[in-house]
């Protein structure tokens, strides 16, 4: 290219960057192309109602709850394929590979009413009734279906801490809301150690509910408002018998009693005198009081607009969405944009409109000058979730998750970092202490908002606490050693990658001593590599590795954390060359990464670990330990073979169909895995500010930046025939690594891909190409 040709190609793409925010015209495209329907059935384990970016209520339907095991298919509450809905309840995970939440559930029923929730199989077995696909819609912050049963439309919308119904009754059915605080996704005896509800003097509801689920000791709180006011109402205790027939009118002419506690509350209010066929509720959830929950309620919705309130939250989403201007084939186009939506609800806000929160120490604690966040699935979105909201959510947003985590910290019985938290509440859940390396990425970003030194304080605190998870072990001897904890190789590898981003962050602040220390640790990932078979493996006490060895055999409580051998051992994202070193050099750890992609497996022999699926051979997209692995071709030489893969992974593992997720999108890291790998890079090694180069998915995407500058990926000739990257530019010029610097996006610019028939051997093979690693360094 004319020297020439390329300065003006550069000051072109150097002058987008400046344009000023105005002139950036907002589409109603990224919204559009929203389906929440993707990833309702099967392992997604999404919902399609209604919510805000980064709400604390999400209002969705319930088809299912079921108990421990069985409810791992419902762990959103939904799958797309049942034939009837339960009701609408305030609290749902996207995306996790757990069930919990589901909270005040509530139901419009038209004619006889049913206490008990039914047979999902069995119409009319219960309250639950009947619906049709074809009269659902869910959109951003939307959701409606009608119940065929009671013939009664619901549509649903929110803001962030309030849910709005709209039900339109058939005319001439009596009128009734039911509300269920038994109801759970999983549900099982006992879970509810208690809950009250009450009616007050201005018909006003309120309550809450203590559940003993996933985070033990969790309270919510909530307060109701209905458009016209309740003729009677009547509760009743499911534990037991019913104090009414169901089914006899005269059971709601009790209003005398308007209060009730217990473990298995179920309220009914009659709406005889119903002037039109339309009934509004509104309800507020508080992680504080009833007192809260109404000032919230006041606060967030005062009057009665629901067509206001709607039109407030798709405004949400298409600013939130429109930080991206995709442009690609429609599935590809609604793909992503769907998952970057997914990828906008968590970490969540967990506070009142006062401030006031709930810590894992159960007490109340007032955040300042910052919003408390929960539902830090760590374990999953440190690898791609986080990175991609330091890129698309402003410095503020990136701020409050930190300053969350340290607040927690703060407030924590056991003085450390979450692990997996929500609604305030610790879970214990996963391995690793994952906090550590989005705080370390945030910082080493240049994201300031918090006190660093207390951060750092709090990482070396979380990696020193020796009665976690056999981590006293690992200092001591360098490993976990697999016949005192379980998961033990695992683990070993996933504190190694943590201390390193430690080691960074110390190395940042001045710190040389923090920095020494940790980064000796880093190395310890070492200790569990067997030269011999070519595997990570676990070791014992006494060095020697367990015996006997299967690289293939996986299961709970084995050695490895939801995998196995061949799923685990590439799992060295700060030091990859190392780990090829180990391996005998490139040409071996790329045979060994194609017989992993080429194994002929059965997915059956994976069945009784759930979190395993979206098998390629042994590579599990459906899960997190693999999602770094198709790009390591690119560390040995051979970046064309990355994009091999690529296209392999997303032709497989997404569709723009509600089974268009392999796995669980565990709090959106799938979606975030696709929504960067359709960009043509990838975050391997988060605290090392660069992102790994894949192949692009995208005609043309510009990303708005938190700070004002725009970033743009364009392809050329991109087909399916063209899968191979023949050149990149940045800025209009060569670009001959494999690798980007976070710092060269931030400025803004134009990453230029052309695509070709038949792969480039010649582009970023060069050692000083591959992307960071430790050995790299020196």
């Amino acid at each position: 290219m004319p020297q020439l040709l390329r300065r003006l190609m550069r000051a072109t793409a150097l002058a987008a960057t400046l344009l000023p925010a105005f002139v950036i015209a907002q589409s109603d495209v990224p919204y559009r192309s929203v389906d929440p329907f993707i990833g309702t059935q099967g392992n997604g384990h999404t919902f399609p109602g209604a919510v805000v970016p980064f709400g604390m209520v999400q209002l969705s339907p319930d088809t299912q709850t079921r108990y421990f095991k069985e409810s791992y298919p419902w762990a959103a509450g939904y799958q797309y394929n049942d034939p009837t809905i339960l009701g609408f309840s305030h609290t749902h995970f996207s995306g996790s590979g757990h069930s919990d939440l589901g909270d005040v559930l509530v139901t419009p029923i038209s004619g006889d009413v049913r206490l008990e929730p039914g047979d999902m199989q069995q119409p009319r077995s219960g309250y639950r009734s009947r619906f049709s696909h074809d009269t659902e819609r869910a959109e951003p912050g939307y959701y409606a279906v009608t119940l065929s049963d009671y013939d009664v439309r619901a549509e649903l919308t929110a803001t962030t801490r309030v849910g709005l119904h709209r039900y339109t009754f058939p005319a001439g059915q009596p009128a009734h809301v039911l509300v269920d605080l038994r109801s759970s996704i999983y549900d099982y005896p006992g879970k509810v150690l208690w809950s009250r509800i009450r009616v007050r003097p201005d018909g006003t509801v309120t309550g809450f509910r203590e559940t003993r689920g996933w985070a033990r000791g969790r309270q919510l709180y909530f307060a109701m408002r209905f458009s016209a006011p309740s003729s009677a109402h009547a509760f009743h205790n499911r534990e037991t018998k019913p104090e009414y027939d169901p089914n006899f009118v005269p059971w709601f002419s009790r209003t005398d009693i308007d209060y009730r506690e217990g473990r298995g509350l179920v309220a009914v209010f009659d709406f005889a005198g119903l002037e039109s066929s339309q009934l509004l509720v509104k309800v507020a959830l508080s992680p504080v009081s009833e007192e809260n929950a109404l000032r919230n309620l006041d606060a967030e919705v005062p009057n009665w607009d629901f067509d206001a309130k709607r039109a407030a939250a798709a405004d949400a989403w298409r600013g939130a969405l429109g930080v991206a201007d995709i442009e690609a084939p429609e599935p590809m186009r609604k793909m992503l944009y769907t998952a970057l939506y997914h990828s906008l609800m968590a970490p969540s806000v967990f506070m009142d409109v006062d401030g006031s929160y709930r810590g894992p120490d159960l007490g109340v604690h007032r955040a300042d000058g910052f919003t408390f966040r929960s539902t830090f699935s760590l374990w999953d979105t440190y690898r791609a979730l986080h990175p991609l909201l330091t890129l698309v959510r402003p410095q503020a947003d990136n701020d409050e998750f930190v300053r969350s985590l340290l607040a927690s910290y703060r407030t924590s019985p056991d003085g450390l970092l979450p692990v997996w938290q929500y609604h305030g509440q610790e879970t214990w859940t996963m391995i690793g202490y994952h906090a550590v390396p989005v705080i370390a990425d945030a910082y080493l970003k240049g994201i300031r908002g918090f006190p660093a030194d207390e951060a750092l304080e709090a990482m070396v605190a979380s990696a020193s606490k020796e009665r976690y998870a056999g981590l006293g072990d690992y200092i001591r001897t360098g490993w976990v050693p697999s016949d005192k904890e379980r998961e033990g190789a695992s683990k070993t590898l996933e504190y190694a990658y943590d201390d390193w981003t430690i080691a960074r962050m110390a190395e940042s602040l001045g710190r040389k001593d923090i920095a020494q220390q940790f980064d000796r640790r880093a190395g310890y990932w070492r200790n569990v590599f067997d030269r011999k078979t070519g595997f990570v493996r676990a070791r014992k006490s006494d060095g020697g590795f367990r015996e006997p060895f299967d690289p293939a055999v996986a299961g709970y409580g084995g050695d490895y954390t939801e995998g196995n051998a061949w799923q685990y051992t590439w799992y060295v994202p700060h030091d990859t060359a190392g780990l090829i070193e180990l391996m005998g050099g490139n040409r071996r750890f790329i045979a060994k990464l194609d017989e992993l992609f080429d194994a002929k497996v059965d997915a059956k022999s994976f069945e009784h670990v759930e979190d395993i699926s979206g098998l390629i051979g042994y590579y599990a997209h459906g899960n997190e330990p693999s999602h770094h692995v198709a790009y390591l071709y690119a560390y040995a030489g051979e970046p064309w073979r990355t994009q091999e893969r690529l296209k392999q992974i997303v032709e497989t593992q997404y569709h723009a169909s509600p089974e268009g997720l392999s796995g669980n999108d565990d709090l959106g890291q799938m979606s975030a895995w696709l929504f960067f790998t359709a960009m043509g890079f990838y975050p391997v090694t988060p605290g090392s500010g660069e992102y790994v180069i894949g192949r692009p998915f995208v005609d043309r995407m510009a990303l708005n930046l938190p700070n004002g500058r725009r970033f743009t990926i364009v392809t050329e000739g991109l087909s399916d025939a063209n899968r191979y990257i023949g050149s990149v530019s940045l800025n209009g010029e060569p670009l001959p690594r494999v690798f980007l610097r976070h710092e060269e996006i931030m400025q803004g610019g134009e990453l230029r891909f052309v695509m070709q028939a038949r792969p480039n051997k010649q582009w970023a093979t060069k050692a000083s190409a591959r992307p960071y690693s430790v050995r790299r360094s020196g």
